[in-house]
């Protein structure tokens, strides 16, 4: 069975509150819920959350908040890998299913949609070989064209150098900036790397527009930029 999580603790320090933070007329996290259940491949959604505020807001939306996550997984420093692995465990022992796939989705991406969910997942099932699908879009900066690093000489060097220097931006090899709209995980991978980026990875390409991730203020107010104009665009 797929399942799939919203992963959200109480604190947030670069937009304090964010994932119960008003954007537009509904709170943050409102807009994940509403995205997963636009999705056709997903047969569960749970929230996983130490914070009874937001486990009450999620339950408002429709979201199942079977427990209150531990505090040890809760704090700043804490990765979200065990997070992930209680999520499932919670799940099995509760429901007595065994779960196949586990999909994060990050409250902090509200404008993706089922079919950016459906198609990563799609991408994972249909590759076996597969560990972890992550959705991801083409960057405005690429590391083998703009992007420099500070050397322990104290001079800059390109990031990613090439035998011969990349003089145009459609030379240079297509990198993604990862987003995490979704984040698919073969239930084995949790048990068997100990960080997604020692799996065997794929990526989902997702627009630009769908794929910003809410980490400042100045994020957030670009959403609500985005949102307006979209509105404005279908009355049109």
């Amino acid at each position: 069975m797929i399942l799939a999580t919203i992963c959200v603790r109480g604190g947030s320090k670069g937009v304090p509150g964010k994932n119960i933070r008003l954007l537009k007329d509904k709170p943050l996290i409102a807009y994940t819920i509403a995205s997963a259940r636009e999705s056709l491949l997903i047969d569960d959604l749970i929230v996983s959350t130490d914070d009874q505020q937001i486990a009450e807001i999620a339950r408002s939306y429709g979201a199942n908040v079977p427990f209150l996550r531990p505090s040890e997984l809760a704090t700043d420093s804490a990765s979200k890998w065990p997070v992930f692995i209680h999520a499932i465990e919670f799940y099995e022992s509760l429901h007595k299913k065994k779960v196949d796939f586990l999909i994060d989705l990050d409250v902090t991406v509200p404008l993706k949609n089922g079919n950016d969910i459906d198609g990563a997942i799609q991408l994972a099932l249909d590759n076996v070989n597969v560990d972890v699908v992550i959705t991801g879009y083409e960057p405005e900066r690429n590391p083998y064209f703009n992007m420099m690093e500070i050397m322990p000489d104290g001079f800059a060097e390109i990031v990613k150098s090439t035998e011969k220097p990349i003089v145009r931006r459609q030379d240079a090899p297509k990198v993604y900036s990862l987003t995490p709209a979704a984040f698919v995980i073969r239930r084995a991978a949790l048990y068997h790397y100990e960080h997604w980026s020692k799996a065997k990875c794929k990526i989902f390409p997702v627009p630009r527009e769908r794929a910003i991730d809410i980490d400042t203020e100045l994020d957030f107010e670009f959403v609500k930029f985005l949102m307006n104009n979209n509105e404005q665009s279908q009355s049109l």
